[in-house]
């Protein structure tokens, strides 16, 4: 046995609980299902298991309509690779809301399952199975409401396995998406898991419904051998040994072996058949020849599985891929040499092409205006506004761009939605837009300049919301604009020159009602238009006269000052005692200036003889 070089380490894998609040472990194998946290919205609920098949678990989530038409499980860190994605349902535990909703679901953007009228009384389709390859590190699931009832989820798995599983061809890549449509175990009547039959992780973990006989109708039996069967659990399939334990064989009287099942017309469809020679009846090459016909053409011919294998109790898997026009799948094993047909298991998928997404960026776009303008829940807005083509979001067109080999939005119609934000200016990532209608809402703010860098706008209707500013000069360089409605905003300011005269130009502007615009017929007459630059300087003007203004009254008090002080000193001079005390002064001084200097008289007397008495 030859194991792949990625069983080195174990494959990525996740499982949750839908709506549960805890970590939980099922039996018989112990199985962990993580905690519902963090990756959608929707509600929790009760669940009733309408199938034995379905794990036993308690709680689901569900989505009503009024959170929106889609809404998706995101979840992120998910290595890229090939991965098994199976997801349960159940029904509400609450008989006043309906039991059984039917809906779409997608995986990646594309459409693989529709849940219809009856599911829930049929086992296989109480669940639904995707082989998808993630390229992004992240994985989306998304519930499509179809106005019948309310989505529900009981669990999801995500499942890696190897990247050349279930390879068909050339055409096997991330162009296509695998849905399981049967996988049966012939032979066996009781249902199971690749875990319940000891396979490898790397081999997900399919589920095999048992089948004791092919047709009701039919008069073929089942047989089965405890032998051990060579060339099983290799990759990149990594088949597990059990289905190939038991088998359906012809009868004397029926020789042939015929299997139908129902399918969607004009699909393509993966067949892959299971042998192994386990009738002790069958012991040499050539005992047992048979051709395969598929919707009447040969698929194989001569199919001996001895002489294939090279010996008995080994597996032999066959392929093919087969374009299917009407409404039934019908398989005949028929035997060529007189002997009897024999069947081990059997899985067929269809071939669904992926859907390519819509341009990133744009993605990241929308979901910031989504925020930004506070769309209702009702909107959703939730995975790929585009993708599947049968669910693009509400008030969004979109048009596949040939060349870039992605969706693009060239359209968006959210005219009279009750929407109360603001208009971001990121909404100019859209770049491939052509018309944008928001009238009729409560949006405030300014028009954002970066519109004027959507060139191939043509329509851009904003009338009739709570918008002010000015209406940014960048708009007259749409050269493809046609229609322009920025009627009954509080918009102010003079009408831009290169929108002013677009009219004659085959072109309908409309500025009426805002009360603040002015500049062209039908406006009031502005006055002296000032550029940004001189209304910095205008208002640096003011404000230096202002401080000139300042400096010149304080300089004026001061002075004032002074003065008064002044005049109080003059007037205390013109008092009584005052007076006095001048007039004394100046006595004084006067007798200073008659008397002789004392400088003279000590000079005298130095020079005259000294007498002494």
């Amino acid at each position: 046995m030859v194991l792949n070089a990625c069983l080195i380490s174990e494959p990525f894998t996740i499982r949750i609980s839908c709506g549960s609040f805890d970590d939980v472990r099922t039996a018989p194998t112990n199985t962990l299902w993580y905690r519902d946290f963090g990756y959608t919205g929707g509600r929790f609920a009760n669940a009733t298991r309408p199938s034995f098949i379905i794990p036993p678990l308690k709680t689901l989530r569900y989505f009503p309509l009024s959170d929106g038409p889609e809404n998706c499980y995101n979840i992120n860190n998910v290595p890229n690779g090939h991965y098994q994605v199976r997801l349960f349902f159940a029904l509400l535990d609450n008989p006043n809301l309906d039991s059984e909703p039917i809906f779409d679901v997608s995986v990646e953007g594309t459409l693989f399952s529709s849940l219809l009228l009856g599911w829930s009384s049929d086992d296989e389709k109480t669940f639904a199975e995707a082989l998808v390859f993630v390229q992004d590190s992240s994985l989306s699931v998304c519930f499509h409401s179809t106005g019948h009832g309310d989505p529900s989820i009981l669990s999801i798995e995500v499942l890696q396995i190897d990247d050349n599983a279930y390879n068909f061809g050339p055409s096997l890549g991330k162009g296509a998406v695998f849905r399981t449509a049967k996988r049966l175990k012939c032979g066996a009547g009781k249902p199971a898991f690749d875990e319940d039959l000891n396979g490898l992780p790397w081999g997900g973990d399919r589920f095999w419904l048992g089948l004791q006989t092919l047709s009701s109708s039919s008069d073929d039996q089942s047989i089965s051998t405890e032998n051990v069967i060579a060339e099983t659990l290799l990759a990149p399939n990594f088949y597990p040994q059990s289905i190939y334990q038991s088998a359906i064989v012809g009868t004397d009287r029926q020789p042939s072996l015929s299997f139908e099942m129902d399918v969607t017309p004009n699909k393509n469809y993966s067949v892959w058949l299971h042998f192994a020679e386990i009738d002790n009846g069958v012991t040499a090459e050539e005992q047992r020849v048979f051709d395969v016909l598929i919707n009447g053409d040969t698929a194989f011919k001569g199919i001996d599985i001895i002489r294939m294998t090279g010996e008995r109790f080994t597996a032999l898997v066959l392929n093919k891929t087969v374009a299917v026009s009407g409404t039934t799948l019908k398989i005949i094993l028929q035997p060529v040499e007189g002997t009897r047909a024999i069947i081990n298991a059997i899985e067929v998928f269809e071939i669904i092409p992926a859907e390519n997404k819509t341009l990133p960026q744009e993605v990241s776009a929308l979901r910031t205006l989504k925020g930004s303008l506070g769309l209702p829940l009702r909107f959703g807005w939730n995975g790929d506004p585009c993708v599947p083509q049968q669910h693009p979001w509400s008030g969004v067109d979109c048009q596949f761009d040939n060349t870039i080999g992605n969706w693009v939005i060239d359209g968006l119609g959210l005219d009279n939605q009750g929407l109360r934000g603001v208009i971001p200016g990121d909404i100019s990532k859209l770049q491939h837009l052509q018309s944008i209608n928001l009238s009729g809402n409560s949006i405030k703010g300014n028009i954002p300049t970066s519109l004027g860098t959507i060139s191939a706008l043509q329509v851009l209707d904003l009338s009739y919301n709570e918008l002010n500013g000015s209406i940014p000069e960048s708009l007259g360089q749409l050269a493809s604009l046609q229609i322009l409605d920025l009627n009954g905003n509080h918009l102010s300011g003079r009408v831009p020159a290169s929108l002013g005269g677009r009219p004659l130009h085959r072109a309908r502007f409309n500025f009426t009602d805002n009360a603040g615009l002015c500049g062209i017929p039908g406006l009031r007459e502005c006055g002296p238009h000032l550029s940004v630059a001189a209304k910095i300087g205008m208002a640096f003007g003011v404000l230096l006269a202002i401080l000139f203004l300042v400096v010149f009254a304080a300089c004026w008090w001061k002075r004032r000052q002074n003065i008064l002080r002044a005049q109080k000193l003059a007037a205390a001079r013109e008092a009584p005692y005052a007076k006095s005390r001048t007039q004394f002064t100046r006595d004084v001084q006067m007798a200073k200036h008659q008397r002789p200097p004392e400088s003279s008289r000590s000079s005298n007397n130095e020079s005259s003889p000294h007498l002494l008495s």
